[in-house]
């Protein structure tokens, strides 16, 4: 079982919830937590419960330890952001999803879903950014320009299954699939991500230059989780694939 604990209050309106799993590349974390970081968003709650991982991380600075998988809120943007710290292959998918979209409902939150889609990139060549949506949050996605996918594929992982809750549950939702290198830890698709994706559709401002200016040493910060990620089970990491040219 999987629950959503918060401490304090936030005042929210109409939140957009970021959501940074790891996944494929580390795209969507990469991206999720340089939003967080930005925006300065405080420690808000945590997932808890015995389907996660046995894990307990802690900050610089701070003695306190907390789950894997955290709540950020930046009240100022009415926005949320979800961080992991940890592979998810010991996660259950199905009942983070459930836990996560009956507080999401509660509080009256439309999430961004963050996946990856393994290419093979030249060094010069800018990630295809793509969005799929649930309920009626497809115009979201045309507002800003993301485009929709060019061909069949599916959502696995984390993000596969928050997105199959929303769409059972007729909830909008949208989901961003960046291609990734799915080998190594991604600061472009995570700056693509940000920058035509997460921030347009929160209505946000936020400086992408240190994801590219940045990208050696974060690359090397995220190196071991990567690898962990890339030993999981591909049905446990948040990750598109293709069942033609694009899933």
């Amino acid at each position: 079982m999987v629950e959503v604990v918060t401490e304090g209050d936030a005042s929210l309106t109409d939140p957009v919830l970021v959501e940074g799993l790891p996944g494929v590349g580390l795209a969507g974390k990469i991206a999720a937590d340089h939003v967080r970081d930005q925006l300065d968003a405080r420690y808000y709650g945590e997932l808890t419960g015995e389907d996660l991982p046995s894990a307990a991380v802690f900050a610089e600075n701070d003695r306190t330890l907390h789950s894997a998988i955290r709540l950020f809120v930046d009240e100022e943007n009415d926005l949320l952001v979800l961080s992991g710290d940890v592979p998810l292959e010991a996660i259950d998918a199905d009942g983070l999803a459930t836990a996560l979209s009956d507080w999401m409902d509660e509080v009256g939150a439309t999430p961004l879903y963050l996946s990856g889609l393994p290419a093979q990139r030249e060094p010069d060549d800018v990630p295809e950014l793509y969005g799929v949506a649930t309920g009626d949050a497809g115009s979201l996605l045309d507002e800003v320009d993301v485009s929709p996918p060019v061909a069949d594929g599916l959502v696995q992982g984390p993000a596969g299954a928050l997105l199959s809750v929303a769409k059972d549950r007729d909830r909008d939702a949208c989901g961003l699939i960046v291609e990734t290198t799915p080998k190594f830890p991604d600061p472009e698709g995570a700056h693509v991500l940000v920058r035509d994706g997460i921030a347009p559709l929160a209505g946000v401002e936020i400086d992408t230059d240190p994801l590219v200016e940045s990208a050696e040493e974060i690359m090397e910060g995220r190196k071991q989780l990567a690898e962990r990620i890339q030993q999981s089970s591909d049905g446990d990491q948040s990750r598109a694939s293709t069942t033609g040219m694009f899933q």
